[in-house]
């Protein structure tokens, strides 16, 4: 069910609150095991709060949070070994906003350490498993978000994207994210990445469940029913091209139901595309390691191997190349703008690939071995690194795993890309599909 449809059931009193929660509670009890979704599950709390009176339209929702998102008197460990015992003393404020709506909070969901990378393979807490394939990545950073929502262990979840990671974990699991537009969020309280371009987001089953979970946390007002009819669609072919061809083509595939909604699509050309990856690292490989800098003075053996050389990488930059990515990122920032007087959303695939196996380093793309990492930067960093809102809805599968859709609004036109993927999504039905439970 969907979050949608289960809050219209509380609101109806069709079913309770406790009992809501309680069917979730034991179905991460069941198949989590399998999929290790979840860092911490806040079972008793949860049951606690079902008692709480009706308040608000997500009232009696169970939801689960990245665990770099602080949930008072919970710990917030964000996979690390350095934050394991680290307890919350008050919500982040996208929390104490849920509570406000009346959501309730299950638990603490699984993500790539210190929410530094595209895997959520933690070697301190153990890789999550993507629910179309146990032997698969969800993606990352946000991937116990992603497994969580595909597997029906929260009606919804909050990820992190600051270079994808709501985006790939979406794409991965064969659900819906949204990376909102930069600053339209309050990152209070959330372990920081990249101030420049940490955003808190929605994964959930569809456009309508994350428009619903984006009203509760940015205090907007969605109205995401209004159709593509005579909307521009920019169809960014160059990151077509870069896909595997099956990818490709579930992506034109989709991009052909907008067309028949009413939308109008044709190509264009992102302006300095190739650079924007090499731009976006100037800035936030730096500010990461401003985040970390106590801990890498301290603690430096505690970081996992990967995670660890990014930190570094950032600490040995010079201050220039910071600069040099700041003033380039304004200009960038400029040009992408201007794609917007032409085109009310862009469309291209959310990943070039489905997930990859658990402990793969290399992805197959172009007939070449290719670093997974980076594999992935041409389809994610353009939009993060202009702060722009970006749905991703699946549109396909290959190989029986699903494939993700990227619809990329103007900045502050989240509303536009939940319409259209609300749009796509009422003609197909990709994202009604949902993976056998694990056994």
């Amino acid at each position: 069910m969907s979050l949608a449809r289960l809050a219209e059931q509380l609101e109806a009193g069709v079913l309770s609150p406790r009992e809501a929660v309680q069917a979730t509670l034991d179905r991460i009890e069941r198949l989590d095991g399998k999929l290790n979704a979840y860092i911490s599950v806040r079972a008793e709390e949860a049951l606690a709060e079902a008692e709480s009176p009706p308040s608000g339209p997500l009232y009696g929702v169970p939801v689960a949070v990245k665990d770099v998102i602080d949930v008072a008197g919970s710990k917030t460990t964000a996979a690390s070994r350095i934050l394991a015992d680290n307890v919350a003393a008050r919500d982040a404020t996208v929390v104490e906003r849920l509570r406000a709506a009346g959501a309730i909070v299950v638990g603490k969901l699984n993500t790539h350490e210190f929410a530094f990378g595209a895997m959520t393979t933690s070697p301190h807490f153990g890789p999550a498993h993507n629910p179309w394939a146990l032997d698969r990545i969800c993606g990352g950073s946000s991937g116990g978000s992603g497994a969580a929502a595909a597997a029906g262990l929260a009606a919804g979840t909050l990820g992190t994207d600051t270079a994808g990671s709501i985006r790939i974990p979406a794409a991965f699991c064969g659900v819906t994210g949204l990376r909102p537009s930069s600053g339209l969020v309050p990152n209070q309280g959330v372990v920081p990445v990249s101030w420049t371009f940490d955003a808190v987001g929605p994964i959930a089953r569809s456009a309508e469940d994350c428009a619903l979970l984006l009203d509760a946390i940015a205090g907007t007002r969605s109205v995401v029913d209004g159709g593509v009819a005579g909307l521009r669609v920019g169809v960014v072919e160059a990151l077509l091209d870069l896909a595997d061809p099956r990818v490709a083509d579930a992506v034109r595939a989709g991009v052909s139901s907008l067309v028949a909604l009413g939308a109008t699509a044709e190509p264009v050309e992102v302006p300095k595309l190739a650079e924007a990856g090499t731009i976006k690292q100037l800035v936030m490989l730096p500010e990461a390691a401003n985040a970390h800098l106590r801990w890498l003075r301290t603690r430096l053996g505690d970081y996992g191997a990967d995670v660890r050389a990014r930190l570094l990488a950032g600490l040995f930059l010079p201050a220039t190349a910071y600069v040099t990515g700041q003033r380039a990122r304004r200009g960038y920032c400029d040009s992408v703008d201007r794609l917007f007087e032409r085109f009310d959303v862009l469309a291209a695939p959310a990943m070039p690939i489905v997930a990859p196996r658990i402990g793969e380093g290399e992805v197959e793309l172009g007939g070449e071995r290719v670093a997974y990492r980076l594999s992935l930067i041409p389809f994610n960093s353009p939009w993060s690194l202009a702060g722009l809102p970006v749905l991703s809805v699946p549109c396909g599968f290959v190989d029986g795993l699903p494939v993700g859709l990227a619809l990329v609004g103007a900045r502050h036109a989240d509303e536009t890309v939940l319409r259209v993927g609300h749009a796509f999504q009422g003609a197909t039905d990709w994202h009604d599909r949902r993976p056998p439970d694990p056994v």
